[in-house]
């Protein structure tokens, strides 16, 4: 199947409506090929007709197969490094150094299949060995994502070890996960009862998350229009409790809103304190 440019800008607008995702130009290679099974599957052939049998699907899995297919990038393990360096030799020391007798709160926004979530509890972990008494059992990490799929995966916590490959070495496989059965490990329970997962479409409300000290929203800003990102941007500000922390990926930042978070210089690495 090729996309005809109706086609492709009609899929836009859909995809844009519902997830916030903009395409923008010249990317109808990437719909097509990570449609085309989908595609097959319901006998179509171009994606007006995907489009109109989205409409016509009552029961919406139709739906929801397509944002899972447009949605759903690969991940890794202590994906860029840079940031749990940080988390462990910047925010939590700050963090403790202020706050005293509540329970640490993470957001994991865009969680994808759970290896951001996880890496974080893996390292709160291993900071927390080498200062006791911080963090505790009551301590939390939500782990948010629009994809339906990737979440059941995420919380069944069991991977491939072609996955765990990107990221991870020998030791601290066996130190993370147990192995489940031959070519498969899960992480350690320790580690999976710190994470709570749910479905959150980024531009819906985030009123049912509570309050968090440290938000993790990384390479997912890129994917929406200027306006889309302020709004997001401007709407984790309100559920960041005073001083807590922002962290994006490497090619994001936080724009022009700089009343509502200050830069933080980590050398290397940049974070975001809220104002």
């Amino acid at each position: 199947m090729s996309a005809t440019e109706k086609g492709y800008a009609e899929f836009a607008r859909f995809l844009e409506t519902v997830s916030g995702i903009s395409l923008g130009d010249n990317k109808q290679y990437l719909v097509t090929s990570r449609l085309r099974n989908i595609l097959k599957e319901h006998h179509l052939s171009s994606l007006e007709e995907l489009l109109v049998q989205i409409k016509n699907d009552i029961r919406g899995q139709l739906r929801t197969k397509v944002i899972d297919a447009m949605t759903t990038n690969e991940t890794l393990w202590f994906r860029d490094m840079h940031p749990f360096d940080i988390l462990k030799r910047v925010i939590l020391p700050e963090h403790f150094a202020h706050v005293k007798g509540r329970p640490l709160r993470i957001w994991s926004a865009a969680c994808s299949s759970g290896q951001e979530p996880y890496s974080i509890a893996f390292t709160l972990e291993e900071w927390g060995k080498l200062n006791p008494g911080k963090i505790s059992a009551s301590d939390k990490i939500i782990a948010t994502d629009l994809s339906s799929s990737v979440l059941a995966e995420a919380k069944q916590a069991e991977y491939p070890m072609l996955s765990l490959g990107r990221g991870l070495d020998t030791p601290k496989i066996n130190q993370y996960f147990t192995k489940v059965s031959e070519g498969r490990w899960k992480v350690k329970p320790e580690y999976t009862r710190k994470v709570e997962f749910k479905a959150l479409n980024l531009k819906d409300s985030y009123a049912g998350l509570g309050k968090f000290d440290i938000v993790f929203c990384r390479n997912v800003l890129i994917y929406f229009t200027g306006d889309l990102k302020k709004d997001i941007l401007t709407r984790i500000h309100g559920t960041l409790r005073p001083g807590g922390f922002l962290v994006v990926g490497a090619s994001e930042s936080v724009g022009s809103l700089q009343d509502k978070y200050e830069m933080v210089h980590c050398r290397p690495g940049i974070i975001y304190r809220a104002i």
